[in-house]
């Protein structure tokens, strides 16, 4: 954890109750730097409660499963922290077991279960050939649900 997302996490555990002592795992959302700002932005001012990853990646890094009451601190595209997210919900299941209300809760797009599809296919199958594993509707995917708790910037908290 970087010297900077330390101090917003202390930060965060000073001004508001609840946050315990385990140091939070630090993220980025997306692949690039636009895509991590402009998501970290959707959590921050609404409506991102909610995200989906491959199980794949949290087993390649040896990473655990987020779990709730579990939480994060959010970067931005230039790496400082944006937020701090405390997980709700977590549930593994097929890409395609996406439901209605997820991909409302997601925030992204027209905020419909087709249209995350359509973009978690895309984004996915760039992951896939990157690093060269088979795709398909059927691979399983942690889909995680949130609550903001500590916005930059913040005094108080939110």
């Amino acid at each position: 954890m970087s010297p900077e997302a330390r101090a917003f996490w202390a930060a965060c555990r000073a001004a508001r109750p609840g946050p315990g002592d385990e140091e939070p795992d630090v993220f980025a959302f997306g692949d690039s730097p636009e895509m991590a700002e402009e998501l970290g932005l959707l959590v921050l001012h609404g409506p991102k409660r909610a995200t989906a990853g491959l199980l794949r990646d949290f087993e390649a890094d040896g990473t655990a499963l987020p779990r709730p009451g579990g939480h994060l601190v959010v970067l931005g595209g230039d790496g400082r922290p944006l937020a701090v997210i405390r997980t709700v919900e977590v549930r593994v299941g097929p890409l395609s077991s996406v439901d209605e209300a997820f991909a409302w809760d997601e925030g992204e797009g027209e905020r419909t279960r087709d249209d995350w599809l359509d973009g978690h296919r895309r984004f996915f199958r760039r992951q896939a050939e990157r690093e060269g594993f088979a795709f398909s509707d059927d691979i399983a995917t942690v889909f995680e649900r949130f609550e903001l708790v500590w916005p930059a910037g913040s005094v108080t908290g939110a």
